[in-house]
């Protein structure tokens, strides 16, 4: 089989790079090759790759920049996807289009199922939101895309919230954090193990279900109970000298560029359901995330 990563040297990409089964043959060019605010050249090199599968997990994921900079967050987050959707009409192809809970306004308090109407309150959540609709409206009646949401992504390269946690408490006496933006963290171990086993399962395709999933760990936590349980492990497993204090503050006293959900769980049980995928505690997954950091 033959894959067409884009994003690979991000934090879900090496991700998924490091875990890809033996039978794989996948591609992963950079930005030189393969730039995502360049539509023809994405599109053509969809024509002379001819993948069996485009994982689409590279995306202008910086919520507050985007507020700044919507036309690039837009190219990329929704254009991108609608020229790899055109060009698989051609070459026969499917795609895996990572997508977000940033698409959901968070106003209610319980997960969000796959089947909610999406309503986007930034910039981000928009053109996410739009990349989405843009790969509906290309490939409807094709059956071949699955759109894959998930939250709170955490990985063991680049920059994310447990690798700036695990900074400042270098550097601060004090950090803090959100208390109360409601979610649940997603390692990049945890989403590659599903995104492979989604593929695996593509057969799925063709049984007519609802092509949009959702996938985050399990349990429930604010961005405060995050880092607390990155501060108690990273001293556990040697990361850290030291703990500063983590300091619960609210979002209204937190000066950035835009507005974030304030709930945005995912209800995953429609995933777990169709692929027979077990879910793991995020605390659990994190510890687990971060202890790899040693190895």
């Amino acid at each position: 089989m033959k894959i067409l990563l884009t994003g690979s040297s991000g934090q879900l990409g090496s991700s998924i790079v490091e875990l890809k089964p033996q039978n794989i043959n996948i591609f992963t060019p950079d930005r030189n090759k393969l730039n995502l605010l360049d539509p023809e050249k994405c599109f053509q090199a969809v024509l002379d790759l001819k993948p069996d599968w485009i994982i689409n997990c590279g995306a202008y994921t910086s919520v507050d920049a985007a507020e700044i900079n919507s036309k690039n967050a837009f190219i990329i987050n929704s254009e991108a996807p609608k020229t790899f959707a055109k060009a698989l009409k051609i070459t026969g192809g499917k795609l895996l289009q990572i997508s977000t809970d940033y698409v959901f306004n968070g106003k209610q308090n319980f997960p969000y199922l796959n089947t909610q109407e999406k309503d986007p309150i930034s910039i981000y959540g928009k053109s996410k939101a739009l990349g989405e609709d843009n790969i509906i409206r290309e490939l409807k009646g094709y059956n071949n895309f699955f759109i894959l949401r998930t939250s709170w992504l955490i990985g063991s390269v680049g920059e994310n919230f447990a690798s700036k946690i695990i900074d400042l408490h270098s550097k601060e006496d004090k950090i803090k954090i959100i208390s109360d933006q409601i979610g649940s963290s997603t390692t990049t171990y945890s989403l590659s193990n599903v995104i492979w086993e989604i593929i695996k399962q593509e057969n799925k395709l063709n049984e007519g279900i609802n092509p949009i999933f959702h996938w985050s760990d399990d349990g429930i936590a604010s961005w405060y109970d995050l880092a607390v349980a990155i501060s108690e492990f990273s001293l556990e497993l040697g990361l850290i000298n030291k703990k500063a204090v983590i300091e619960p503050i609210k979002s209204n006293s937190y000066s950035n560029s835009s507005i974030r959900p304030r709930f945005s769980k995912l209800d995953c049980d429609y995933t777990k359901k169709t692929f027979r995928l077990k879910g793991v505690y995020w605390r659990d997954s994190l510890y687990e995330l971060l202890n790899m950091k040693l190895n």
